[in-house]
């Protein structure tokens, strides 16, 4: 049975969903993902949120939206509430749910690498859980021989024996070798599709692979939305962002959705290492994609080799965001559509810290104590010391009480790649934490380094 829809989500599809229930024809006034990425800011720079559009005193702040949406549009939409609760209702038939950025079940895997620009809705049918997990993704042509579909399904059937999801767009081809070879192997599946999600959560043999828990198909388009080109190129950066790692098995040189979003990746993204197949027959379009900056796949023969390809470290820039920090933007923000966003549990524990380093200021650091005196005193330090000061705390005695990555990192304090190297690297220049290698990792060196005996 799905959940039950959450007011926000409600609001969310009634601006940005076509409700489709065997129509075939969108609504004109539909928000674009820019609109509705607009919206929502709007919202939020006033305190507000979607579900905010349907209550019964929505008047005023329709008219206070009138700037970013007109509101005659705004108000045709939302009045689409009877459409919703039909095609709710089919969908729970067919025990497909949907999710919004503004619920707690949105992957927050989605919300910290792709911020602003994660689909506002997400449909899918099977365990959500799975969307947490990472992986590998493995992408590649439609149209291939069966040699290589031989070599994509053992690429499957292993990441299913190092119990590694494996991440996929469900295209015909590479997609479906990958995802049938560690289907068939016990593995678990994340399908990303572009189109026919409902189609293809009821064919039987898909079916009996989301009830056993094996498979989660999803996708940001309505169940019943038919292919679209665009839709099939945007769809790939969700592919990476659930992942660990990909492989390119094959590609067109220039040209077809596996190029464009490989390239996404190396050029601007870089969400996860991009690997490309590096035996078998010559590929203009993989050797151009090494040439951008992508690595030759290792082809792990175990479990063992299988896990090092996780091992290496790519730097994340998030497409919203600059590598450094902006000026006006909130350093733990999580950049969403509302402030009403759950808050992972480590930025609650920064701003505690923030708020007070060992029952003192933040803003007020200690002088070493002299020898002939137990006097502490305390002078004015800068924001940045400051905030450094909290970082510290949350980094060495929180984070790294295991060896981390510094993409790792980077994810838990909701920042930059960039900015978590050049914290991570201040870090090791102070010794209070180490620097490990092959492969690289990070590690807490002194774990009481606040200690009220230091």
């Amino acid at each position: 049975m799905t959940p039950s829809l959450s007011p926000n989500t409600q609001a969310i599809l009634l601006l940005t969903a076509p409700l489709l229930a065997g129509r075939s024809t969108l609504s004109p006034d539909l928000l674009s993902p820019g609109e509705y990425k607009r919206l929502a800011r709007h919202l939020r720079e006033m305190q507000r949120q979607p579900a905010d559009l349907l209550s019964p005193d929505a008047a005023s702040l329709l008219r206070a939206c009138q700037p970013v949406v007109e509101e005659g549009r705004l108000q045709r939409l939302l009045g689409r509430g009877f459409l919703l609760s039909q095609v709710y209702e089919h969908w729970q038939a067919r025990a497909l749910w949907v999710v919004s950025r503004a619920d707690a079940d949105y992957p927050q895997r989605l919300k910290t690498r792709l911020r602003e620009d994660a689909p506002a809705v997400l449909y899918g049918c099977g365990n959500i859980s799975f969307l947490e997990t990472g992986g590998l993704a493995v992408v590649g042509s439609r149209y291939v021989d069966d040699l290589l579909i031989g070599y994509t399904m053992d690429i499957g059937r292993l990441a299913a024996r190092a119990g590694k999801t494996l991440v996929s767009g469900g295209a015909k081809g590479i997609d479906q070798a990958a995802m049938r070879g560690a289907l068939e192997a016990g593995g678990k599946v994340i399908g990303v599709l572009a189109d026919s999600l409902e189609k293809t959560t009821m064919n039987r043999e898909h079916r009996d692979l989301l009830i056993n828990g094996q498979l989660v198909l999803i996708s940001p388009y309505d169940p019943i939305a038919g292919f679209n080109v665009g839709n099939a190129m945007q769809r790939n950066k969700l592919i990476y962002a659930l992942a660990d790692a990909s492989l390119v098995v094959n590609s067109d040189l220039n040209m077809g959705g596996t190029w464009a979003g490989a390239t996404e990746q190396l050029d601007k993204l870089r969400l996860v290492p991009i690997y490309v197949r590096s035996t078998g027959d010559f590929s203009p379009g993989l050797d151009a994609l090494r040439n951008r900056g992508a690595i030759p796949w290792p082809n792990p023969q175990d479990v063992d080799a299988f896990e090092a390809v996780f091992d290496i470290v790519t730097p994340t820039v998030a497409p919203t965001t600059s590598a450094s920090l902006q000026p006006g933007l909130s350093l733990f923000s999580t950049d969403g559509p509302l402030d009403t966003l759950p808050t992972p549990p480590i930025i609650d524990e920064r701003l505690s810290v923030l708020e007070s380093v060992n029952g003192e200021s933040p803003l007020m650091t200690q002088e070493p104590k002299a020898n002939t005196t137990n006097t502490v005193t305390q002078t004015e330090c800068s924001p940045a010391d400051a905030l450094f000061t909290a970082v510290r705390e949350v980094v060495t005695q929180r984070l790294l009480k295991v060896p981390m990555k510094d993409v790792e990192v980077a994810v838990a304090l909701d920042v930059s790649n960039a900015q978590a190297k050049a914290w991570l690297q201040r870090l090791v220049d102070e010794d209070v934490v180490k620097r490990q290698n092959k492969p690289v990792r990070y590690v807490a060196s002194l774990p009481q380094l606040f200690s009220n005996n230091s």
